[in-house]
């Protein structure tokens, strides 16, 4: 049984049922349409997705902090509404209700849902994704959809603070990508906070960002609003997706992580429990990092990152049990950073800053 049909849960029934297996899938609104836009790292794509649901790729995504970078790493922009399409449920069982708990020995599992049934079977996964909560960091963004001929430059991470806001404000930068029929998503994005900086917050530093760079939105362009909790997750063999500690909680990045690791988690087979919570705990440290950091060193801080060789910076985006290329990765960030900063990231590794620079 699979509770919960986003991107993850769906992507676990339709591998369940390509092996053989029956499969009952549990939520409220099973064919709610998808409309956030999903991205993530060209590398981790599983052999088994069909690459039509791919609606844009980027093969050197450029980062700025102070400097400009190119990632040697290729991008790709899900379509979101064919990636659901494409992760197929055909067979399965789907009941349109809400969970509101699972339990259960092994081999006897159960989820109660909102109407009062109690539904049964051998193995239950929970992978409703994470709840929002005011003790939560959270990644926040506001973004707007313009064609091709207004913008065509994909930016991955642009810290530049051309938003017209005090030096001392939390920061964001600008998330600027690629989609199908020649279009371009331009989005403002608070990598995270607790709180994080509001929507319309986010949309005003768009609009000055923009208009600095000669771009003048004219109001009718479609928008996004993105809203999400980076803690709460833990790795274990009930939960998968974000509950289950898939989700970056330091980048926020989650759907390729959940694609690839599907597979192994529907045959009992999951990735290294120990390498996996212990390479988790010291990503949650990287987020502490994050929330801590004053505003003005996160250009500085970002420069280091993406001038770490390719390797290093994919053992600590994407290497969910490589416990030691995450930690080699971390300890040579640090090394580069200068003295001040090298103190900050001290102080916030063991805890005793507790000044989390957010605002709204």
């Amino acid at each position: 049984m699979v509770c919960g049909l986003g991107p993850a849960g769906r992507a676990l029934t339709h591998r369940a049922l390509a092996h053989g297996l029956s499969v009952i899938a549990i939520d409220p609104r099973p064919e709610r349409a998808w409309t956030a836009t999903y991205g993530g790292w060209a590398d981790e794509l599983p052999g088994w997705l069909d690459p039509g649901v791919v609606a844009a790729r980027v093969d050197r995504p450029v980062a700025w902090g102070t400097r400009r970078f190119e990632i040697d790493r290729g991008y790709a922009v899900f379509d979101s509404e064919g990636l659901r399409r494409g992760l197929r449920i055909d067979g399965a069982q789907v009941i349109a209700d809400r969970v509101v708990e699972v339990g259960g020995s092994k081999g006897a599992q159960w989820a109660r849902l909102s109407s009062g049934e109690k539904v049964t079977a051998g193995r239950v996964i929970d992978a409703r994704g994470l709840t929002r909560s005011p003790e939560r960091a959270e990644q926040t963004a506001f973004g707007v959809v313009v064609p091709e001929s207004a913008w065509d430059e994909p930016l991955f991470m642009d810290w530049r603070d051309d938003y017209d806001a005090p030096a001392e404000a939390p920061p964001s930068f600008l998330y600027a990508i690629p989609l199908s029929n020649n279009r371009f998503l331009l989005e403002e994005t608070c990598l995270a906070g607790r709180p994080a900086l509001s929507p319309t917050t986010l949309r005003d530093r768009l609009h000055r960002r923009l208009r600095n760079r000669g771009l003048t939105l004219s109001g009718d362009e479609p928008t996004e609003t993105v809203r999400f909790p980076l803690e709460g997750g833990r790795p274990g063999p009930r939960r998968f997706g974000a509950l289950g500690g898939m989700l970056h909680p330091a980048t926020g990045y989650s759907v390729t992580r959940s694609l690839c690791a599907a597979d192994d988690f529907v045959l009992g087979q999951p990735e290294s429990p120990a390498r996996t919570r212990a390479v988790h705990l010291l990503r949650e440290l990287g987020l502490r990092v994050l929330l801590d950091l004053p505003p003005t060193d996160l250009p500085a801080f970002f420069d280091a990152f993406f001038a770490l060789p390719a390797p290093r910076q994919r053992a600590y985006l994407s290497g969910a049990t490589d416990l030691t290329g995450t930690a080699v990765a971390m300890t040579s960030l640090f090394a580069t950073l200068p003295w001040t900063l090298r103190r900050r990231l001290l102080t916030a590794a063991m805890g005793l800053s507790g000044m989390n620079r957010t605002g709204s």
